[in-house]
């Protein structure tokens, strides 16, 4: 029913217009007080990337202000020697020297800030690549866990969606800010030199602005914050009305209106915060304004009336107007990029601190090498627990291993065989317990030299937009045979014979000349892929749901046939193929309930039994 409610799982709309807690008591103070420590983040992260281009910007800059406050200095001179007494060419003649200095100043101000403007925009492309890499290497190395986290997601979303791209903006900003505080400071220092009471008229016209920007970056921070888990939602619904993986089904059930009611719903609901967003900006703004231009006016009575008690000369008056304009600018661009800066460096810190959090997450120095082989593996009381789950998958678990064994995992769906697998892999880490190859605890050893001794075919596996030839053997340098070999064992061969460049042919059809598989020839790839890797335990996981029945037959022969002393750990619900295993563990609810080879679990007239026979009657 078209009016029927839409269940949205996580979102719930009241909460996106509450201010996160830590954007609360956000304020000018808060910001005056971070603001050190976001330019110092920004200078490290600009530092690492190009220290010759950071340090040509922030000199050139410096340089930049000097010649400011010189060009006002020298411009007394000039409105001193105009306004004197006596004819008007010989005050013109008196002026040049002092004009002189001006122009001078100005020509060098304007080289230096291009100078510093070039080696700025130098900076940009290497922060990006920087942050990139940063980002991705942490993404690619955190424990596999992590992506079973919601909060990891959440906060891999803010790093990804924001922080990766104002990277480069927080390092702009900051070093506008730096810009900005010298030219504040030379036409600070100009007005002191004149007259010490012009100072402090300098910030009654900027104040108010600065005010209005803190608070319109707040609440569009605070804002953007709450409506992550929102966009994040409406992203997956978009990825299915609009990728090629989702297509057909959204024909086949005819789901376009139902998405699109979907989507529309979050996509309203967003609209409505940021419009009154937009509301709530436009209001502080126009305040600024007004006080700003009330701010404005007093600093020209106050002028008048300097004048007027002939506290000042009338040169130092005009040189003080001058001075005051340069300065509102500058302070005004102070607090535009103050302003930018805070805001663009909330979503840096979110960067930040996914940084910091995922390299918490990374496993750290491990001493021990992995072994070169092994007699046997072993998991000894085995307990694991997906982040936020309710329930434990899997509950004091031991199972054996031994070198040549071909061992299964049967049980019904949710019952831990596959956990179990990542865990005897090191992929996850067990919450309790132990596996040990041989007499080696894999906690002691690094993930990545253990991942080389393993190889996994995986029913969910991926299906990479790369050459036929690089979707097998995953970047390793095996040479032809290995690759040829691998794939006949798993008849990718049939399927690489059919391509139109072989193994050079692109697996993916969103590419010029790219090419797409059938699910069952997919299957073949990634069955090859893992025997390319050759590895001492190989994981079958369900490696046949996409096969036909004499593929499926054929693949397993291949297998029983491959393993030739390997130790092969087979995964599957098609129990006939299970039948001459070594060794049978049955799973059930996260715990081993039976094991041992076929006939003795048909005797034991366990799970294990009723599945079998539910399997063979069908077939009868």
């Amino acid at each position: 029913m078209q009016n029927e409610p839409l269940e949205l799982g996580e979102i719930s709309f009241p909460r996106w217009n509450v201010h996160n807690d830590r954007m609360a008591e956000v304020g000018f103070l808060t910001i005056a007080r971070r603001l050190p420590s976001l330019v110092r983040q920004a200078m490290r992260m600009a530092w690492e990337a190009s220290p010759r281009d950071t340090l040509a910007t922030i000199t050139l800059s410096l340089v930049g202000g000097v010649f400011t406050a010189f060009g006002l200095l020298a411009t007394t001179g000039v409105l001193t020697a105009l306004f004197s007494e006596g004819p008007t060419p010989d005050r013109v003649m008196a002026a040049l020297p002092s004009l002189a200095l001006v122009g001078a100043a100005a020509v060098i101000r304007t080289a230096t800030q291009a100078g510093a403007g070039w080696a700025q925009s130098r900076l940009s492309p290497q922060i990006d690549r920087l942050t990139e890499e940063r980002l991705y290497g942490l993404t690619s190395r955190v424990e596999l866990v992590a992506f079973d986290d919601p909060e990891f997601h959440d906060s891999l979303e803010r790093a990804s969606g924001r922080g990766v791209v104002v990277a480069e903006s927080v390092v702009t900003s900051a070093v506008d800010v730096v810009t900005a505080a010298v030219g504040i400071a030379a036409a600070a220092g100009v007005l002191g030199v004149l007259h010490p009471v012009l100072l402090p008229l300098l910030l009654l016209a900027v104040l108010p602005d600065a005010w209005a920007a803190v608070r319109s970056a707040r609440m569009r921070y605070s804002t953007m914050y709450s409506l992550i888990p929102a966009r994040r939602r409406k992203w997956i619904i978009s990825a299915l009305l609009a990728e090629r993986e989702a297509a057909a089904e959204v024909r086949s059930f005819t789901m376009r209106g139902f998405l699109l009611r979907m989507y529309d719903a979050v996509a309203k609901a967003e609209q409505d915060v940021m419009l009154g967003l937009a509301k709530r900006q436009m209001t502080a703004r126009l305040v600024g304004e007004a006080l700003g231009g009330i701010g404005t006016g007093l600093v020209y009575v106050a002028l008048g009336a300097l004048l007027a008690l002939a506290a000042i000369p009338l040169a130092i008056a005009g040189t003080a107007v001058l001075a005051i304009r340069s300065g509102q600018q500058s302070l005004s661009n102070l607090m535009y990029a103050t302003n930018r800066l805070y805001e663009q460096g909330l979503y840096f810190t979110d960067f930040l601190e996914f940084c910091a959090d995922a390299e918490r997450r990374l496993v750290g120095s491990r001493p021990a090498p992995a072994p070169e082989n092994f007699e046997r593996i072993t998991a000894e009381s085995i307990s694991f627990s997906y982040p936020g789950a309710e329930e434990p998958a899997l509950r004091e678990v031991s199972i054996e291993i031994k070198r040549g064994e071909i061992i299964a995992f049967v049980g019904e769906n949710g019952s831990g065989k596959t956990t179990l697998a990542k865990i005897l892999s090191g992929l996850y880490e067990p919450d309790t317990g132990a596996v040990r190859w041989d007499d080696t605890d894999l906690r002691q050893v690094s993930p990545e030299e253990l991942r080389l001794r393993t190889a996994v075919i995986a029913q969910d596996h991926t299906r990479w937009p790369l050459t036929a030839r690089y979707n097998i053997t995953m970047g390793t340098d095996k040479g032809q045979q290995a690759l040829e070999s691998a794939a006949a064992v798993a008849g990718a061969d049939e399927v690489v014979a059919d391509l139109p460049h072989g193994y050079r042919t692109l697996l993916d059809r969103r590419f010029k000349d790219g090419h797409e598989l059938s699910g069952g020839q997919w299957q073949r790839i990634a069955v090859a892929r893992g025997f390319h890797r050759d590895a001492d335990l190989l994981i079958c996981d369900e490696p046949t749901a996409a096969l036909d029945a004499r593929a499926e037959h054929a693949l397993f022969e291949r297998i029983r046939g491959h393993a030739d002393g390997r130790t092969v750990l087979l995964i599957t619900h098609r129990l006939a193929s299970v039948r001459y295993a070594d060794r049978i563990y049955v799973l059930n609810h996260g715990k081993v309930t039976e094991q041992g080879d076929h006939d003795t679990l048909m005797a034991l007239d366990g799970l294990y039994a009723e599945l079998y026979t539910l399997q063979a009657t069908a077939y009868r």
